[in-house]
């Protein structure tokens, strides 16, 4: 994918999320001249990060920009909207990626807006290890599209949706999914304890065996994660008995389909 960077662009929010995706935008190509943060309590990261590559930090009142990115809460986007809308010229793509709001939403907030992509990102980005999932309303022309497969692809793999409501889907797998990776981690390491295993040895198997697992599948990305299972599994061994516990009836296939369940309904229901 050929990088096509803005000539401009406004990111509205610099939290973990924003603040990963600012740095990473850096460190992929764009300009840093091209690039205002507008944050009310920029962290000391931020801070530093504006100070050492001379990017615009709350300035007063910047132009209407080729990209205006949006990274605040989903709850703060009625606090922030008077503020971003006139920053929403005609000719500006709108890039959001507050969970759950749509771009009926967007529009409503923001009255000059056209063009809008709706994406999905997850805390990997930090790290240049994202996976993204993005929908362009129709009003997107070829180049605000190339605007966002750059920006979104700088910090990680990036995959075009052709149908919005599938954001919440996207939402409840790929954007919450490292935390249920990280909530996996703690009941290995809670399961070590109960074993008698101490807690600092418990913990440290507990984060090398999800490290290692994880780094192997990006090494093998041809190699089915059902291969990688079998090849752990010895038949009527020790990993087999805890796969038919964790395969059983009630068992992890199931728990984590209601667990992404309740995450996509709770994104229906942030929309608004």
């Amino acid at each position: 994918m050929t990088k096509e960077w803005p000539r401009s662009l406004v990111l509205v929010g610099a939290g973990k999320m924003g603040g990963a995706m600012a740095a990473g935008w850096l460190e992929g190509g764009l300009a840093a001249s091209s690039l205002t943060i507008l944050e009310p309590n920029p962290s000391d990261e931020i801070v530093r990060l504006a100070a050492s590559r001379g990017v615009a930090l709350n300035p007063d009142d910047p132009p209407p920009p080729d990209v205006l990115a949006l990274a605040v809460k989903p709850q703060s986007l009625d606090a922030v909207a008077p503020r971003a809308a006139p920053l929403a010229g005609e000719r500006t793509l709108v890039l959001s990626i507050l969970a759950g709001k749509t771009i009926a939403n967007l529009k409503a907030r923001l009255p000059n807006a056209k063009a809008v992509v709706r994406a999905m990102p997850n805390t990997p980005a930090a790290i240049g290890r994202g996976v993204t999932a993005g929908y362009a309303s129709p009003e997107a022309a070829a180049d605000q599209r190339r605007w966002a497969e750059t920006l979104l692809g700088a910090v990680g793999a990036f995959h075009w949706l052709d149908d919005e409501a599938a954001l919440d889907a996207v939402t409840a797998i790929s954007g919450g999914g490292p935390a249920y990776v990280f909530a996996l981690t703690e009941a290995l390491a809670a399961a070590a304890e109960r074993l008698g295993l101490p807690a600092e040895l418990a913990m440290s198997l507990a984060r090398g065996a999800v490290e290692g697992a994880g780094e192997l599948m990006w090494r093998e990305p041809g190699t089915p994660p059902s291969v990688l299972r079998r090849n752990v599994t010895s038949p009527g061994g020790t990993t087999a008995a805890a796969l038919a516990v964790l395969q059983g009836e009630d068992g992890l296939d199931a728990l984590m389909a209601r667990a992404a369940a309740a995450a996509r309904a709770r994104a229906a229901e942030m929309a608004g």
